[in-house]
């Protein structure tokens, strides 16, 4: 099982029709697998709120027969109803899947004691090892550093990925957190400096589209080559922030689209991206063609 490095919050492809279009996923898995480390599976970028029980499960056996580089696999599975998930775990066919990404409790605003309780009996009833998640922006909580080293604490959790965009809160983790505990960046701009101070690497969206450069950034970075790194950070500053104007996966998904990966569709209550959004993409991709 290799977290290190990069792994790619794959999006899932959609025809015109709205069905998941697994020509366009077989294009991504080629296009991304020789410059990544990982892939997650069912992530917010795969619009897993939006999938069927059936599509995940086509999906998730898609991915992992058409994984000839062997790339490490993490499943997406999370929520606010704690007993719901721990049938999930039941029922899921984790075959070729190392890991778990468990968004935590949403919606419901949990105390801190209370998502603690949740992910520990996740952990302990989870065939796989977690990975938490902290994305205050789509929770409206925050999975503080003191919560998240108490719950490194528990053999089946086995890092985190750390989307709050608060970096001392980072350093913090970085700092206490036990050895073999992996720090991961959840925000794609941030991937450099969090690897300055301790983290594993990143959970990308923007990789799904330029996977060569941004694998290249994350590589720099974790052989302390942070000027390289750097001089590729910034070549993303201008596009990163279009990735979420509409909400994501819309941005990188119009980047896919001129990229020839797969179409820009996404599923309700998203929409496509707006003229004027895909006119931005569309220069700042142009300008990006290394």
């Amino acid at each position: 099982m290799n977290l290190h490095g990069t792994g790619i919050a794959l999006v899932t492809p959609f025809d015109r029709e709205g069905q998941v279009d697994y020509e366009a996923l077989r294009r991504l898995l080629q296009h991304t697998e020789n410059h990544v480390e990982y892939w997650v599976v069912h992530g917010t970028t795969g619009e897993s709120v939006s999938t069927t029980a059936t599509e995940k499960a086509q999906i998730a056996e898609f991915i992992r027969k058409n994984n000839p580089t062997q790339r490490t696999l993490v499943y997406g599975l999370g929520g606010n109803n704690t007993q719901h998930l721990l049938e999930e775990l039941k029922k899921i066919d984790f075959t070729g899947y190392s890991a778990i990404l468990s968004v935590s409790p949403y919606y419901n605003k949990p105390s801190q004691e209370g998502i603690y309780q949740h992910y520990v009996k996740i952990a302990d009833n989870s065939p796989l090892p977690i990975i938490l998640y902290n994305v205050p922006g789509r929770t409206m909580s925050n999975l503080t550093a003191q919560t998240t080293l108490r719950l490194a604490e528990h053999p089946n959790i086995i890092g985190i990925k750390e989307a709050s965009g608060n970096l001392e809160q980072c350093m913090n983790i970085a700092h206490h957190k036990p050895a073999d505990f992996l720090l991961i960046s959840g925000d794609d701009l941030l991937t450099v400096p969090m690897i300055a101070v301790g983290a594993s690497g990143v959970i990308s969206v923007l990789a799904n589209a330029f996977p060569q450069k941004f694998g290249d950034m994350v590589r720099k970075a974790l052989a302390n080559d942070f000027v390289g790194a750097s001089k590729l950070l910034y070549n993303f500053l201008a596009i990163n922030e279009l990735m979420y104007a509409e909400s994501n996966p819309v941005g990188v998904k119009q980047a896919l689209e001129l990229l020839g990966v797969c179409s820009s569709e996404v599923r309700m209550p998203l929409l496509k991206a707006t003229p004027e959004l895909k006119k931005k993409i569309t220069e700042k991709v142009e300008r990006m063609m290394w």
